[in-house]
C-alpha cells in the first residue's frame, strides 16, 4: 500500500512558476514508479510526467521543455517543477505510483494522491 499527499498546488500568472510536491509512505520509494496528471474541467485524466528511479523519465509533448520531474529518495518524495505556465495549465495535478516502469496511461497506476488545483491566470 501506498500513499501519496500533493502539496504546492495555487493561483499563479501566466508565464509564472509553481513546483508540486508528492510526499509518498508505505512503500520502498525506490521501487515504485511516481507519475504526475491533471484534469481539467470536462476532460480526461491526462498525463504529465513520469519517473523511475534512475534516469527514465517520460513528458508529455505538451509540457515537454517547461516541466521537470525530479525525486527524493531519501525523503521518499517526487517533486514536479512547471514553468512558462499558461492557461491551459489550469487542471488538477495527481500524483500516481504503480510499480515497474514509468507509464503514459492512468490505468497503470494503482496508488492515488487527492490532487492539488493549480489556476494560471491570464
Amino acid at each position: 500500500q501506498v500513499q501519496l499527499v500533493e502539496t504546492g498546488g495555487g493561483l499563479v500568472q501566466a508565464g509564472g512558476s509553481l513546483r508540486l510536491s508528492c510526499a509518498a509512505s508505505g512503500r520502498t520509494f525506490g521501487n515504485v514508479a511516481m507519475g504526475w496528471f491533471r484534469q481539467a474541467p470536462g476532460k480526461e485524466r491526462a498525463f504529465v510526467a513520469s519517473s523511475a528511479s534512475g534516469t527514465l523519465t517520460l513528458y508529455a509533448d505538451s509540457v515537454k521543455g517547461r516541466f521537470t520531474v525530479s525525486r527524493d529518495n531519501a525523503k521518499n518524495t517526487v517533486f514536479l517543477q512547471m514553468n512558462s505556465l499558461n492557461a491551459e495549465d489550469t487542471a488538477v495535478y495527481f500524483c500516481a505510483a504503480r510499480v515497474g516502469l514509468p507509464s503514459r496511461r492512468p490505468d497503470d497506476y494503482i496508488y492515488w494522491g487527492q490532487g492539488t488545483q493549480v489556476t494560471v491566470s491570464s
